[in-house]
């Protein structure tokens, strides 16, 4: 397993098992922070093999809303949720959050800077029929040693460090995953932000072609490759589906 990127293939065996039978409504919210009484009211908690330093998540109360408090210092975890999602004309992915700062050494396109003050995962289900032969052997040993089902690629939406916004990159540990700028630099570390991204136009200009079901959303605060430190906070995140409707004739 040496060939395998940095803690990734702990992420997808752990999403990979996370299936609902509840299709997404017209308009839904994933679990709300705002609501719980505690984190596992719908999240899960992600951590890696060979990582002992983990990330602190934690319920608190910023400016009257209840929020998810991260805290990062040198160490790598994350929080996970639920999904099965059959993505179809627009499906809105909305945040808000706000860090303490950027990460000196951060760098999304070195693996040595690949750690971000905050992040969103999004897995999609993995897609056999377009991978190829070694990709799918791959998958079918792994498959067979933890009796896990792998998910496909990938988006990752970051605060950046000095990455612009608005950008897609690969990621340097794995091309089934790609990083999205939503936020980027010191600038307006300190502050609430508000995201709303287009996960199926994400995806598109991501991969160039069509999302499959979404498996699973995690929120993430990490920084076990610069060693640095960062608080993030993460408000409710919220899912909002629409098809597209014909024209009258």
């Amino acid at each position: 397993m040496g060939t395998t990127p940095r803690y990734a293939l702990w992420l997808l065996l752990t999403v990979a098992g996370l299936a609902s039978p509840n299709l997404l409504a017209q308009e839904q919210a994933l679990p709300a922070f705002s609501k719980m009484t505690s984190l596992a009211d719908g999240w899960e908690p992600l951590e890696f093999p060979n990582i002992e330093q983990h990330s602190r998540y934690e319920l608190v109360s910023e400016s009257g809303s209840q929020v998810v408090k991260a805290q990062t210092s040198g160490g790598a975890s994350g929080l996970i949720t639920r999904l099965n999602i059959n993505p179809e004309g627009s499906l809105i992915l909305s945040w808000r959050w706000k860090v303490s700062n950027v990460f000196d050494k951060g760098n999304a396109r070195e693996k040595s800077g690949d750690d971000y003050p905050a992040r969103i995962y999004v897995a999609f289900e993995f897609q056999p029929s377009k991978a190829g032969f070694f990709e799918r052997a791959k998958r079918k040993t792994v498959e067979m040693l933890f009796g896990e089902e792998l998910p496909g690629n990938a988006l990752n939406y970051i605060w950046a460090n000095t990455l612009p916004e608005g950008e897609f990159i690969t990621n340097p540990y794995t091309d089934k995953t790609v990083m999205v700028a939503v936020s980027s630099g010191s600038e307006r570390a300190g502050e609430w932000v508000s995201i709303e991204r287009d996960i199926i136009a994400d995806y598109r200009e991501a991969f160039g072609e069509n999302p499959p079901p979404i498996r699973g959303i995690a929120i993430m605060s990490d920084s076990d490759n610069t060693g640095e430190q960062a608080t993030a906070w993460y408000g409710d995140i919220t899912l909002t589906f629409a098809k597209n409707l014909a024209k009258p004739d």
